[in-house]
């Protein structure tokens, strides 16, 4: 057998950094989308603008979706403890969120079988699939900071306090709900930003004003968000710990403590360039759609995105799922993965198929380059949306 050349605690190290790069990977490719289908009916004020807006992101939409699915199929192998402790006390949110995602594909096909009332329905349900995912998802991420009341059993099972609708329910605190509602306007304003670079006439002026004051609110609940986290109650580990040793939640010792969540950035003040590099980005993309350079200001639009998530998963660490209900029960980087070996075949197929993912989505990106226009759907009428 091929000897494996990391050592356990890196291999770990390497998956997080994966799961981030996926995470990331989400929100930036199949976010935008989400956010151009979110502003499909507050920037269409006609069914021809609709169209435009729409066929924007036809093309490419189920592409970007393979992150979504590449990034589910992470965490159930690489960290099958936070897939089953996320997926059993997230499970109404996710199922909101698989209904939507369901929803969008079935409005992109139905929405041109019908008219008038029927077809603005159809918009309205596009609309729901660019609102819930990015909802769900940053109160999901909120809730990380704040605990989820779970316990492990002997068999590392998890356990919740609350039935399914009171879990739901207790998911929706004011501090997710403010993360919540970041994640929403930074995916609309991205999708806001591509959606500038693929359309033209009164789509496009829509389009640049929305990115424009969406990246402004970003900013406001982003420093908000930042300075709520420094005053809340964030967990530590106190007890020693095996980095190299096999995956046990319940053998470490967390303690609550109050205003713990930076001392990350405290440790290592480098660390302070990432949500800073979020916000220059911001400031960045606004200058670039007042210079009319759309399709560049794409990019550090995406930078902010991806700063922002970096900032949430450095505080977070070496977290990776949280414990109201028994701090010490909750899952890290060092007692929450899979086997070394299967980390390590892993690494491989990830050196494999990642870059095969970034090459196709670089090239359908080159393909489909250009703007739309009103007349061009008109002219292609059955070919598009």
């Amino acid at each position: 057998m091929i000897p494996i050349p990391f050592d356990y605690e890196t291999l770990r190290l390497i998956w997080w950094a994966l799961l981030g790069v996926l995470l990331i990977g989400i929100a930036v490719m199949d976010g935008f989308d989400m956010g151009v289908a979110f502003l499909n009916p507050i920037l269409g004020r006609t069914d021809s603008e609709r169209r435009v807006i729409i066929n924007t992101v036809g093309p490419v939409w189920e592409g970007n979706q393979v992150w979504l699915i590449t990034g589910g199929g992470a965490i159930f192998a690489a960290w099958p403890a936070v897939y089953a402790a996320s997926f059993s006390g997230f499970y109404l949110a996710m199922f909101l969120v698989l209904v939507s995602l369901i929803l969008r594909p079935v409005s992109f096909e139905y929405r041109n079988k019908y008219i008038g009332k029927k077809r603005a329905a159809w918009d309205y349900t596009l609309f729901m699939s660019g609102l819930v995912p990015p909802l769900v998802f940053g109160v999901a991420f909120g809730n990380l900071f704040l605990g989820v009341p779970f316990t492990l059993d002997a068999f590392q099972m998890p356990h919740y306090a609350d039935s399914l609708i009171m879990g739901f329910l207790h998911l929706l605190k004011p501090f997710a709900l403010l993360t919540g509602l970041t994640s929403v306007v930074m995916l609309a304003s991205h999708g806001a930003v591509y959606l500038a670079a693929k359309s033209d006439g009164t789509v496009q002026r829509r389009a640049v004003t929305a990115a424009r004051i969406g990246w402004l609110v970003w900013l406001v609940l982003f420093i908000a968000g930042g300075f709520w986290v420094s005053q809340l109650d964030g967990y530590t580990i106190t007890s020693a710990m095996d980095m190299n040793g096999i995956s046990n939640p319940r053998t470490k010792t967390v303690i609550v403590e109050h205003g713990i969540w930076l001392r990350n950035y405290h440790a290592y003040p480098i660390l302070y360039m990432v949500p800073l590099l979020a916000i220059l980005s911001s400031f960045a993309t606004a200058f670039l759609l007042r210079a009319k350079r759309f399709a560049t200001a794409f990019i550090p639009s995406g930078l902010s995105v991806a700063c922002t998530i970096a900032t949430a998963g450095i505080a977070l660490f070496p977290f990776l799922m949280t414990s109201s209900l028994e701090p010490s029960h909750s899952l890290t980087v060092w007692d929450a993965s899979s086997s070394r070996l299967t980390l390590w075949l892993m690494t491989i197929a990830a050196t494999i198929f990642v870059p095969i993912v970034l090459i196709y989505s670089s090239w359908a990106f080159h393909i489909l380059r250009g703007a739309l226009s009103e007349e061009l759907v008109r002219t292609n009428d059955k070919h598009l949306y």
